[in-house]
């Protein structure tokens, strides 16, 4: 665990998560430095610790989404294990779960429950579509969210079913979204002593993130629809995936002061005064002209490199599409610690995403380590609860607690 002064230094949380999303959020908890307990589900914890890449028993999954934080590894099915619960809620700050809706009252922590015993707790909890609502009951997984929000329809190409995301940026931004909401109930309780119930799904976060859509069609009553458009943004132009020589190659130069720019990259800047492409819309309804004419350029030119000295001689906006592993090489990357090398006891050294936000008076990263199943069950019951090792011991025996060598 951290030893080292983080932002949340002195906060306990309570984490009844699994997989991404609400590990997301106590994971970036623990990184800014709240002590985190996993109540794990005896007998097997979080499925997240089956999910590959796994060594030996050791999931390189968990570990990433679960460094810093302490497992307790608990019945609350059991009252006794329950009851246990309980007593520690008395003793947290904050409490997380991402159940689906309705579990964790039917477990017999609720907030009404939850609150009654501790007013001053912050409980947040995450789900895929919402705790009310017509769809709340649906099962549901990141990509189900992103269906419903229209995210989807927005990613592939016009005469082709959508696309799916090969990443889970809905659990990962949702888990984000609920960390602040986190952050600003306890500075709300910071100011009045009134600890609150917080709330989002991944569908809610999802909608929010149409940019563009949502208003160019209502505003328009219509008139303008939005569309998947492949490698090409279907409202800006030029701005999308070009090939390079050979590597792909991501230009943004939509705005009218970035047009002119791509126009002097490629040798042509009286092509910034063409009334075919003076305007925003002008550009937009030439698209096929415009990207046929970048297209050339580019193939025109001897590599990659001389491709990308020639758009940032001119600063045009640019980027070569790296694929992960050429991302995990990337020097500015690396340099600011978002590829970062950690050292897990089972799995040795590995290469994980670093922790995203920087604060100026604390370090950049705490060392953290995930847990074995029940690791940190005597610990976390002898002293937050006061009880005796050999009582402990008994629970572990009797089922009501586990613990596991990974």
């Amino acid at each position: 665990m951290a030893t080292e002064q983080h932002i949340l230094n002195g906060y306990r949380v309570l984490d009844f998560t699994q997989y991404l999303a609400g590990p997301t959020t106590t994971r970036f908890l623990a990184e800014m430095g709240a002590e985190v307990i996993k109540i794990e589900l005896a007998p097997v914890g979080d499925y997240g610790r089956f999910i590959p890449y796994v060594h030996d028993g050791r999931s390189a999954f968990y570990v990433q989404q679960n460094r810093g934080k302490k497992s307790l590894c608990i019945d609350v099915k059991a009252p006794e294990g329950l009851a246990l619960v309980k007593q520690l809620i008395a003793k947290v700050d904050v409490m997380v779960e991402n159940f689906s809706p309705g579990a964790i009252g039917r477990m017999g922590l609720g907030y009404d429950i939850v609150s009654a015993i501790n007013p001053r707790i912050v409980m947040c909890s995450l789900s895929t579509l919402g705790q009310g609502g017509p769809l709340a009951n649906r099962p549901g997984f990141d990509m189900i969210g992103a269906a419903y929000a229209g995210v989807l329809d927005m990613l592939g190409y016009r005469d082709r079913p959508p696309i799916i995301p090969q990443m889970s940026l809905g659990d990962i931004s949702t888990g984000a979204h609920a960390a602040a909401a986190i952050g600003f109930a306890l500075l709300h309780r910071e100011r009045t002593g009134k600890g609150q119930y917080v709330e989002t799904s991944l569908l809610d976060c999802y909608f929010s993130y149409h940019d563009s859509a949502v208003q160019l069609l209502s505003a328009s009553h219509g008139a303008m629809r939005p569309y998947r458009n492949g490698s090409h943004h279907y409202l800006i132009c030029p701005v999308g995936i070009f090939s390079g020589r050979p590597n792909p190659v991501l230009i943004i130069a939509g705005a009218d002061r970035q047009w002119p720019l791509l126009c002097q990259a490629m040798g042509k800047p009286e092509l910034a005064e063409d009334a075919r492409f003076r305007g925003h819309m002008d550009r937009v309804t030439n698209a096929d002209e415009i990207r046929k004419m970048v297209q050339e350029w580019l193939d025109s030119m001897p590599d990659d490199e001389q491709i990308y000295r020639t758009l940032e001689a001119s600063r045009v906006p640019y980027a070569p599409v790296l694929s992960v592993e050429q991302a995990m090489r990337e020097p500015h990357l690396r340099e600011r610690e978002i590829v970062r090398t950690v050292n897990d006891r089972f799995l040795g050294e590995l290469e994980l995403p670093g922790f995203p936000l920087r604060f100026s008076e604390f370090p950049r990263h705490l060392e953290l380590e995930a847990p074995t199943l029940g690791e940190h069950n005597e610990e976390i019951l002898r002293e937050l609860l006061g009880l005796a090792p050999e009582h402990v011991h008994e629970l572990e025996t009797t089922g009501i607690l586990a613990r596991g060598p990974r």
